[in-house]
């Protein structure tokens, strides 16, 4: 089965090395450069890997990272974090000073140290590697499966790369949630309303999710707005509004589980939850 990656980065051509091996290795590769593409193609091509970049046009790849963790449908998605000049802290050489443990260099540079010395005392080599640790650290935390420096051997990478992907794709099943005849599938990121494949953009795939797995809970539109949107959303509470309308439209007869709660939002409520009551 070919693998599909997806790069996204303002700046594609600083992996091109890595992409090239990539391909060569019988992957294929699409590049996009802003989140509103990389979202179109999690909806409508699938995506067995998404490399990110630490800055795409419209958004920080931290930030991407940390909105598609978030949602349900890419929650399982293979990500990994290509940064500028990552040095692994494992390969770090162990200071051998009291200065070296700040990364001096020169004796110029020791005066700072000096209580007498004036003046503001250079960014330190070492300041600048824990950055660079503490960028690496940022994606994890943010739930990069690895993150990759683009001046590390290329090689290396596409192990790295191919260890993700065997750590992911070991045992996979389809994670599908049903509900009366509505199917959501979580893997294929598809949806089936009483056997027929209904087409949804990414959004109203998000938006049923988070219906599908707060059944009989009231959704307030600022809650769904952070699921579905994210934090840094700062559009109109009433986009919620259209959405839901055109979601009812597309899912036919199932669209009566969405139920309307008057000044607050809605609620998905199962079939036959309302008769045990």
């Amino acid at each position: 089965m070919r693998i599909n990656v997806v790069y996204a980065s303002r700046e594609p051509n600083r992996a091109g090395v890595i992409l090239e091996a990539l391909q060569n290795n019988g992957m294929s590769v699409t590049v996009a450069q802003r989140a509103k593409e990389v979202m179109g193609l999690l909806a409508h091509r699938g995506c067995d890997l998404l490399l990110i970049g630490q800055r795409l046009v419209d958004e920080e790849g931290l930030a991407m990272v940390k909105n598609l963790r978030a949602r349900g449908p890419s929650r399982q998605l293979p990500i990994i974090a290509l940064v500028e000049h990552g040095d692994a802290p494992a390969f770090a050489e162990k200071p051998r000073s009291a200065y070296a443990l700040f990364g001096q260099r020169t004796a110029e540079t020791m005066k700072r140290f000096d209580p007498g010395a004036r003046g503001a005392a250079p960014a330190s080599a070492g300041a600048v590697a824990a950055d660079r640790v503490s960028l690496r650290l940022a994606f994890f935390q943010a739930g990069a499966d690895e993150c990759l420096s683009l001046n590390w051997d290329v090689a290396e990478c596409v192990a790295r790369i191919k260890a993700v992907l065997r750590r992911t794709q070991v045992n996979t099943t389809e994670e599908v949630i049903k509900m009366g005849e509505i199917e959501l599938n979580l893997t294929s990121y598809t949806l089936h309303v009483g056997g027929k494949k209904v087409n949804l953009t990414s959004k109203e795939l998000d938006l049923l999710y988070v219906f599908l797995s707060s059944a009989n809970r009231v959704l307030s539109r600022p809650y769904l707005i952070e699921r579905v949107w994210g934090y840094n959303y700062f559009g109109s509470p009433r986009t919620v509004d259209v959405h839901v309308r055109r979601l009812r439209e597309k899912l036919g007869s199932a669209a009566r589980f969405i139920t309307t709660i008057p000044c607050v939002g809605y609620k998905l409520v199962p079939p036959g939850a309302e008769m045990r009551r």
